[in-house]
């Protein structure tokens, strides 16, 4: 990385966005007007700031981005970063937005009478199959995980898996399609992530920016 490359912020599609974007403002980023508007294809965007850009992605590639240096900084729940475990990740702030669980559900028949202690061997459909394996294992479960990037909560009626790991904000999606939590894995904010070689060589302006950033949550929190 050199000194006067445009620094990267990588920021996540979707819901986390609209709960970002004030954070991102508030630390003194203001993207060009293409940014907000809905019918856009353009997935890179200037600021006000001439070397600064930022790209938007899916939430799952922000820290892939940013681990291997496309992106400086980033914005990731740490459900992503469980899953990655990017040792070229920095996670110096936690935003305190985004929050939702990652949780285990199953069918709600099963769960009446069902024990999750006693548990030897599950089958689950997840996006996350490295934190569900890991969690499984420390209890000694045998975890064998189904990789699916949606619709989780089809797998149980159509056969595919009894269970699933998911990420769980009011639970009406899981109610909707006769699911239940059944064990909480992780309670889920997203982060302000760095690439650490970025802050190696580039120290003064990518500290600079993680305190903007603090000092914008500390302000929101106040306001609270």
């Amino acid at each position: 990385m050199v000194m006067d490359e445009k620094l990267v912020i990588a920021l996540p599609k979707g819901r986390i966005l609209d709960e970002a974007m004030p954070l991102v403002r508030a630390a003194g980023i203001e993207p060009e007007a293409e940014f907000d508007n809905p019918k856009t294809r353009a997935l890179r965007f200037s600021t006000n700031h001439p070397h600064i850009d930022i790209i938007r992605v899916r939430s799952f590639d922000v820290a892939t981005f940013v681990a291997f240096g496309a992106a400086h900084l980033g914005i990731a729940g740490n459900d992503v970063l469980m899953e990655f475990d990017y040792p070229e990740i920095y996670a110096p702030l936690d935003l305190g937005i985004g929050g939702c669980r990652l949780s285990v559900a199953e069918p709600v028949d099963l769960a009446e009478h069902d024990d999750p202690r006693r548990w030897s061997h599950v089958r689950i459909a997840t996006k996350y199959p490295e934190v569900t394996r890991r969690f499984f294992a420390e209890r000694g479960v045998q975890a064998e995980c189904v990789k699916l990037n949606g619709a989780m909560e089809l797998a149980p009626s159509l056969g595919l898996c009894t269970r699933i790991v998911d990420l769980v904000s009011t639970g009406s999606t899981l109610k909707a399609n006769g699911l239940k939590e059944v064990e909480i894995i992780a309670q889920v904010t997203s982060r302000l992530i760095v690439n650490r070689a970025a802050l190696k060589t580039r120290p003064v302006e990518m500290t600079g920016w993680i305190d903007a950033f603090r000092s914008a949550c500390e302000a929101q929190n106040a306001a609270a």
